[in-house]
């Protein structure tokens, strides 16, 4: 038989329901069937669904420790469950989640958010900043990266010549400068520069059809330019289905489409399935490294 590939666990905030999911998914017959878990959470208990800086420090210190091993080979892979920001905002913690963190931990200068599901697959030119700061943040090198480095990284997950659509910014996509000036000063030039080098994408389309299109088969995955355009298709179409992946690090990492769920942390009634989803992931993409 192979060797089934390592995959840690993170199990997020202590106080959360990260402890949780991740016994459960450990032992999950359809993580057992693909890989081997190893569970990386804090050395004591915590109150169910209190938030603390020490929470979140212990949250952190497992990242520290899992990235350190998936850096070293110790395992093949990395699945997160799910980190409190204010929690890490506590701790004094600089980083506003785990795809910032896990950048400077593998001393990566860029990389960027993707949400995948069987059905549509999003990566995220701008991910965890306030939307009146989206359009100053959407710069043609911003978007020109987000949809170079999906096209690099989708082949990985079975799509090997990536149609991509890049989303616009304004409703309609500007109606041609009539609605915003973004769509024309911006992104069409990002989409022409990048087809320029040979990357299969089009756009601007409007935001409010292009993850329909996607959907039905049109395009392999969409470059939305914000979190909640790209996350609300998303999470309506398949949540507790869907797995974040950090495209452009050196190690794998996967984790789960949902929060640290405190109102329900420590009732032993929280759903691992994002978690199994993504671990599976993980493993998929572990053995293609």
């Amino acid at each position: 038989m192979a060797v089934k590939p390592r995959i840690g666990i993170t199990a997020g905030d202590p106080a959360g329901i990260g402890p949780e999911i991740a016994r459960k998914a450990a032992t999950d017959p359809r993580v057992r069937e693909v890989c081997d878990p190893i569970i990386y959470s804090a050395s004591r208990a915590f109150r169910p669904g209190l938030l603390s800086a020490d929470a979140g420090r212990a949250a952190y210190d497992a990242i520290v420790r899992a990235v350190a091993d998936a850096r070293a080979r110790t395992i093949d892979a990395i699945a997160t469950a799910p980190i409190n920001k204010e929690a890490f905002a506590l701790a004094e913690l600089p980083w506003k989640g785990h795809t910032d963190l896990l950048a400077h931990l593998t001393q990566t200068p860029r990389v960027a958010m993707m949400f995948y599901a069987e059905t549509l697959r999003v990566v995220l030119a701008t991910v965890h900043i306030p939307l009146a700061d989206v359009p100053r943040s959407l710069t043609r090198d911003t978007v020109e990266f987000s949809i170079d480095l999906a096209a690099r990284e989708l082949p990985r997950f079975g799509h090997a010549r990536p149609r991509l659509a890049l989303a616009g910014l304004n409703p309609h996509a500007g109606e041609h400068g009539v609605i915003g000036r973004e769509e024309q000063d911006v992104l069409r030039p990002a989409v022409e520069a990048c087809r320029a080098r040979g990357v299969d994408v089009t756009g601007p389309w409007p935001g409010d059809t292009v993850f329909g299109r996607a959907v039905r088969g049109e395009f392999d995955a969409v470059v939305a330019c914000y979190h909640d355009q790209g996350l609300i298709p998303v999470k309506l179409l398949a949540f507790g289905r869907a797995v974040n992946v950090t495209l452009g690090l050196p190690i794998v990492r996967t984790s789960v489409d949902h929060g640290t769920a405190f109102d329900i942390a420590g009732r032993g009634i929280a759903d691992h399935s994002s978690l199994v989803e993504a671990v599976r992931l993980a493993a998929r993409l572990a053995r293609k490294n």
